[in-house]
């Protein structure tokens, strides 16, 4: 048996033990526990409704991004989430995670990749962020897959040194699809830029977006 093979039964045999002891596990945490699913994915609610834990989405990601929910994760053990400082979506232009998806549990409809939705990157610690200290950092600008679009930098003086240039990097919400390069880049031990939870056209009213400051 070549390795291929070895990894897609032992995915089948995990998914479906999960799926048998599912209302077993709804006790045992993963409740609190914030999960990142595939492109495409439904609302979490119905995604757990519609996820039916066979694992394929997990087996046809090129990258390894998709990991398979344990015991410990409750009600969504068996189900794809991502960690995106360990391993991020890199947006496979034809999304084979949702071709191999046998439910509607990830939107099939989703055909452009750069119309995700995963979630939101937002500079989550200002005061760590090395550009924001006047460093030359600018990785997650880099980096990003939709640069200039999704992130772009922003200039402004230095006021500690008055006489250097900041290059603030700057999230775009409607372009950002969430796929976490920017985090998994970060060069800090914390990254100071994450992906947090948010749906089109609703804005975390506790984080910076742009120049507009904190909100409360």
């Amino acid at each position: 048996m070549d390795r291929r093979n070895f990894f897609k039964k032992s995915f089948a045999v995990s998914a479906i033990g999960c799926a048998s002891g599912f209302s077993l596990l709804n006790f045992l945490g993963g409740e609190n526990k914030i999960y990142f699913r595939p492109p495409g994915a439904l609302s979490e609610e119905d995604f757990l409704a519609a996820c039916i834990r066979c694992g394929k989405c997990i087996q046809d990601c090129p990258y390894d991004t998709l990991i398979l929910g344990s015991a410990k994760d409750g009600k969504s053990a068996g189900t794809p989430y991502i960690n995106f400082r360990e391993t991020p979506c890199y947006l496979c232009e034809d999304i084979p995670c949702i071709k191999a998806c046998p439910t509607d549990a990830l939107d099939h409809s989703l055909t452009d990749i750069s119309k995700a939705n995963l979630g939101t990157a937002v500079i989550t610690d200002r005061e760590a962020c090395l550009s924001l200290n006047g460093i030359r950092c600018e990785i997650c600008y880099r980096v990003c897959p939709l640069i200039d679009n999704a992130i772009t930098l922003n200039k402004q003086e230095n006021k500690a040194t008055g006489k250097h240039t900041i290059f603030e990097p700057v999230v775009h919400k409607d372009a950002c699809t969430g796929c976490g390069i920017c985090e998994n880049a970060c060069p800090l031990d914390n990254s100071a830029i994450t992906v947090i939870q948010t749906q089109k056209g609703d804005k975390a009213k506790h984080y910076f977006y742009l120049n507009e400051g904190v909100t409360s």
